[in-house]
């Protein structure tokens, strides 16, 4: 299977790194939208599975994974920087089908209020519109820590909150990927939660009536933080959504086991649906037309070098 990747310019100057896994050529493309750490490294076990039915695309944002080292350091992301990213690589991509995880999902929310895209269906995974208690005095502990360079705290926090129904093993890969988070992504990652601590619904929950796309919302039951309950307070402001709860897990979903991993991957994929074949030029033109430009030169190898370690950065990345 092989996999297709590039640094995209964007309109702001910056770069981000792009890969497409192309499991077959006549697939359709779904974009994948991590948290605020977002990195194409979090997704391998996603990857898998989609790749079943489809070529998932993902990408870092400029200041995280394999996109830093492209681009000078001293900036910082807003959350409308986010969307008009995402929008700008949905342009370039014309895929079908979204799949935001956790705080990811507001970017991609209000992308799909914001332009009509080539998106038909979208799942928003361990999303809730509302910042309740248990999240609230998560997010900020965890940005207190990372400010005053305490990141073993931040992830025993981790581990403790938000990831207390992982495996053991992923509760390892926190504290050694947390431990080692360079200090510039940690001005981000405070940054990026005072945005989130900022956010009111009444903010932005009319946008999303502009959505025309169709919407699945899938949380854990056992998630107090993005419950299950409170995502459904979304139907008032949405045209097409769907909602769906996976029993017995937390906020990680399908990293949490294997029972949670079937019935996430059942939800997906039946609500993407068996998907239209695309004429096989169409599936690889974009990328093609991309690689050819002098300006959009493929990554260059030591910017992937560590691309088959996957699941190091898969817990922490979906957290925030």
């Amino acid at each position: 299977m092989p996999i297709e990747k590039l640094l995209v310019p964007l309109p702001a100057g910056l770069k981000v790194y792009v890969e497409r896994h192309v499991f077959d050529p006549a697939f359709e493309s779904v974009i994948l939208i991590n948290g605020a750490l977002a990195t194409t490294a979090s997704f391998g076990q996603t990857i898998k599975y989609l790749g079943e039915r489809y070529n998932p695309i993902c990408f870092d944002l400029p200041y995280a994974g394999q996109s830093k080292a492209h681009n000078e350091c001293g900036f910082i992301l807003t959350k409308d920087d986010e969307v008009d990213i995402l929008l700008h690589l949905i342009g370039l991509f014309e895929p079908g089908f979204l799949l935001s995880v956790s705080w990811g999902g507001v970017a991609s929310l209000l992308a799909l209020s914001r332009a009509r895209t080539s998106v038909r269906r979208a799942v928003i995974a361990s999303f809730s519109p509302l910042l309740n208690e248990p999240m609230t005095a998560y997010v900020t502990a965890a940005r207190d820590y990372i400010a005053a360079g305490e990141n073993l705290k931040a992830a025993q926090l981790l581990n403790d909150t938000v990831g207390r129904h992982l495996p053991r093993i992923m509760k390892l890969y926190n504290y050694r990927y947390l431990s080692t988070l360079p200090r510039d992504e940690q001005h981000q990652v405070a940054f990026h939660v005072d945005q989130i601590l900022a956010i009111r619904p009444e903010q932005y929950l009319h946008e999303f009536r502009n959505i025309d796309c169709g919407l699945k919302f899938i949380n854990g039951e056992l998630d107090d933080y993005t419950t299950p309950d409170d995502v459904r307070s979304l139907s008032l402001h949405l045209k097409r959504a769907e909602f769906a709860t996976i029993e017995q897990a937390g906020h990680f979903l399908d990293l949490e086991g294997r029972a949670a991993l079937r019935q996430v991957r059942a939800s997906i994929l039946d609500y993407f649906g068996a998907a239209p074949v695309q004429q096989p030029v169409r599936a690889l033109d974009c990328f093609d037309a991309l690689s050819g430009r002098a300006s959009l030169p493929l990554a260059p190898e030591p910017a992937i070098a560590n691309i088959a370690a996957p699941a190091l950065q898969a817990a922490a990345d979906h957290s925030f």
